[in-house]
């Protein structure tokens, strides 16, 4: 065999690795960052919670009146993830009577989606609609908690409150001088966003920070969907890491309104 024949052949051995590594890959992405069945319904309407989607906005609003509706929620996803992944927290709040937006990040973050001017679009979008509450908190998961940094770096008019889920942020803005709520919601085996990295940004956040380390929390359980890609094995359930993580969130909200409880 000449070296030109060996060469095509080596050629075609890697072309169809690399094929196939890529489709295992998607499809394992595909399959993890897949909102849950659980997540699912909780993304249906009811009888307590109403839930619409429109133009990449989800919004979830209690049925039976805006007892706190003066203080709303801003949740942005995390990268990759299914939005309905996160529904389950959304209609929480919703049901304590705070108007919860879940805002797609366009093209789920990839390709830069987190930064585009679309996203940044939608929260006008849900910030100036007429009936929209006076007071927000942000909100966001990995990614999402980027996304949640950046926009109380520069705060929006009432903005009363912030809840970081699961990542090092912020790393590249200084929130330190806020005055308002803030809580870190942090577990002890994220694969993607470690103690160390998590401890080396504190300086970044007000003195006056809520700090939960979810011990035994990874990455993935802080959402309702799948095992992730570079994740570490939790050892508390999922049920429970997302409690404290709910808890977080449902505090600062209440610390926002000023009612008390979360």
């Amino acid at each position: 065999m000449d070296r030109r024949r060996l060469w095509l052949r080596i050629r075609r051995v890697w072309i169809t690795l690399g094929l196939s590594a890529t489709a295992i890959f998607v499809v394992w992405s595909v399959v993890a960052y897949r909102a849950s069945d659980e997540a699912r319904v909780a993304a249906r309407a009811d009888a307590d919670v109403d839930v619409r989607h429109d133009a990449g906005i989800w919004h979830f609003s209690a049925r039976s009146g805006p007892a706190n509706a003066r203080v709303g929620l801003v949740f942005f996803p995390g990268a990759l993830v299914d939005p309905i992944a996160y529904a389950p927290l959304a209609r929480a709040a919703a049901a304590r009577g705070f108007p919860t937006y879940i805002i797609e990040l366009p093209r789920r973050g990839a390709f830069g989606g987190a930064d585009s001017p679309e996203l940044w679009e939608r929260l006008r979008t849900v910030l100036q609609q007429a009936s929209a509450p006076r007071q927000w908190v942000v909100a966001g998961h990995s990614r999402g908690a980027v996304v949640a940094s950046k926009v109380a770096s520069a705060p929006p008019a009432g903005l009363a409150g912030v809840v970081l889920i699961g990542t090092s942020h912020p790393r590249d803005v200084d929130l330190s001088a806020l005055t308002i709520p803030v809580a870190k919601v942090a577990g002890t085996r994220d694969g993607l966003a470690s103690r160390a990295e998590v401890e080396a940004n504190r300086r970044k956040l007000p003195a006056s920070t809520q700090w939960i380390w979810v011990d035994g929390g990874n990455h993935s359980q802080f959402g309702w969907y799948g095992f992730q890609p570079g994740d570490k094995r939790a050892t508390i359930s999922a049920a429970a890491q997302r409690a404290l993580m709910i808890g977080a969130v449902l505090d600062v909200l209440a610390a926002a309104s000023g009612t008390p409880g979360g």
